[in-house]
């Protein structure tokens, strides 16, 4: 097996270009390989769940845990958690919501949601690390992998 093989694959979402590139940054350094997207509909085409899903045999690339901004024009974090978390075809992807408000109420429903976790912003090295455990592997065990954790 390939090392890029090997990698966590994480989708990253922001309308913020500053705030993608920070995320990107923290976990290529945490060994993850990253796709980015500039808002939750161009998410679900990477995962596979577009306009277009029923005509496109392939599901998009192997994502292992999705991070999205909450506050996003058009389609918010939140929805796009609530599409991930409707589709059977990837509602074990681990979701990750992040937001620079901390607003208890949005909080609590994200997590009621499915959200994995809630974290506000700025992303830090330590909270990639923790992220770690959240990320799911599909090929060998269904399961994930805790690493430093």
């Amino acid at each position: 097996m390939k090392e890029e093989e090997e990698r966590p694959h994480v989708l990253v979402v922001d309308d913020s270009l500053i705030d993608r590139k920070i995320m990107e940054k923290l976990f290529t350094n945490s060994a993850c390989k990253v796709t980015t997207a500039e808002s939750g509909q161009k998410a679900l085409e990477l995962l596979g769940q577009g306009e277009d899903k029923h005509t496109h045999m392939n599901k998009g690339p192997k994502i292992n845990l999705v991070v999205t901004d909450y506050c996003m024009p058009g389609m918010t974090g939140y929805d796009l958690l609530r599409k991930v978390k409707e589709s059977s075809d990837i509602k074990e992807i681990p979701v990750i919501v992040v937001s620079s408000e901390n607003v208890p109420t949005r909080i609590e429903k994200c997590l009621e949601e499915g959200a994995q976790e809630f974290i506000l912003k700025p992303l830090k090295q330590s909270d990639v690390k923790k992220l770690r455990c959240h990320m799911q592997f599909r090929r060998s065990i269904k399961g994930r992998l805790c690493i430093g954790a």
